[in-house]
């Protein structure tokens, strides 16, 4: 019965998406625009975020010309509060 139901769900959400493309009337609704806007938004962010990635392990770890400083002896843990 469920998968039927589910069929069913599905050709209808396929016909739907038919009959707004042969319409040329995509948005037929604020709801369907606000959803639109908000998934290339998210999108968009996704992206930024990707290429923020890619710059900062591409460019800066070439770039550092502080020597790196390694600690030197050994903790008195004892010393600890």
């Amino acid at each position: 019965m469920e998968k039927r139901d589910l069929q069913q769900d599905f050709q209808n959400q396929f016909s739907d998406v038919v009959t707004r493309l042969s319409s040329k009337q995509l948005f037929q609704s604020d709801w369907d625009i606000a959803s639109f806007a908000i998934f290339f938004i998210f999108i968009g962010m996704v992206l930024l975020l990707v290429i923020l990635v890619l710059i900062r392990c591409c460019c800066c770890c070439c770039c550092d010309d502080k020597p790196k400083t390694r600690k030197v002896g050994i903790d008195n843990m004892a010393l600890e509060p």
